[in-house]
């Protein structure tokens, strides 16, 4: 059977003592949040710091993956979180960069978007647009020239009814005869062609 030797304790990390300059060749372990209390801070912090990011985004699944983030980034970079008290702060300062991280990607990808593009009419809705169009044209031109020249006016050209009596010089009675004369021409015109 192999014997397996264990596994050689980890050397202390040198820390230099200020006092004795850099040659001192003493060596203090290092210190930093140790896993059991990154644990204890996950359990008992989770909530507020959710909270926290509730604050900064809209939806739930962001603020639970930022969390989540915040926790793994805090828990490999531990050794450097020199006091085991300051865990919680550093835990909420990387819960705020990463909910701005992600409202900026959110912002980018909004920006960078293509506009939708505008509904089309199908090509069924095109042809009976045209052929309306088409009827709506031969019954035009079956009407008087005077009520023709109303309702384009008046319908077409988006003028008043005192405007379309001064560009064709004839009164307002005569235009709103006219107007109420052709419509009904017109809508007889057009039953019959459909």
């Amino acid at each position: 059977m192999p014997v397996i030797a264990p596994m050689p304790a980890a050397r202390p990390t040198r820390i230099p003592n200020q006092r004795d300059g850099a040659d001192d060749t003493s060596t203090v372990p290092a210190s930093g949040t140790t896993v059991d209390h990154l644990t204890e801070t996950y359990r008992a912090h989770y909530r507020s710091l959710l909270g926290l990011a509730a604050l900064l985004l809209d939806d739930t699944a962001s603020c639970e993956d930022v969390v989540q983030e915040a926790f793994i980034r805090v828990h490999s970079a531990r050794k450097r979180v020199r006091d085991p008290e300051k865990t919680l702060a550093y835990l909420r300062q990387t819960v705020v960069n990463l909910s701005r991280s992600a409202l900026r990607r959110r912002i980018l990808g909004l920006k960078l978007l293509s506009k939708p593009m505008p509904d089309m009419a199908s090509a069924e809705e095109g042809a009976y647009d045209q052929l309306e169009r088409d009827a709506l044209i031969k019954s035009m031109k079956g009407l008087q020239r005077r009520q023709r020249e109303v309702l384009v006016l008046r319908y077409f050209a988006d003028m008043t009814e005192a405007q379309v009596a001064e560009t064709l010089g004839i009164s307002l009675g005569s235009v709103k005869a006219y107007g109420s004369r052709g419509i009904a021409a017109l809508r007889v015109a057009m039953e019959a062609s459909a």
